[in-house]
């Protein structure tokens, strides 16, 4: 797995390459603390464009980086979600709670919350 990011505007975004399981959930998750330690007045947006699966431990990590933000009045929202991911998020009920955008590429929007 491959994390970048960068400060645009308001938010950190964090480019994900590779799967978000079992394998590569710790090491995201501390990834993403240090990143929302660091940037204590930016929102997180978690671009999935190149995330082609997401088990519970992936499901783990974005819904506690979501509890954690949101008990700091910050948001986390999904960019670049591919419809297979989307369906695991949907069926997870993440959908309800978090901002999840399609593939730039289709030119889906983000889902309102």
């Amino acid at each position: 797995m491959t994390i970048m990011h960068a400060i645009q505007g308001r938010h950190v975004r964090v480019a994900v390459k590779g799967d978000l399981d079992l394998k590569t959930a710790e090491p995201l998750r501390d990834a993403l603390d240090k990143l929302v330690d660091r940037y204590r007045d930016k929102n997180l947006v978690l671009d999935l464009t190149e995330v082609e699966f997401v088990d519970s431990s992936g499901l783990g990590v974005i819904l506690g980086r979501y509890r954690r933000l949101s008990s700091q009045g910050r948001q986390i929202s999904l960019t670049g979600v591919k419809p297979s991911v989307r369906a695991v998020l949907e069926l997870a009920g993440v959908d309800s709670i978090i901002s999840i955008g399609g593939d730039p590429v289709r030119g889906q929007t983000a889902t309102p919350k």
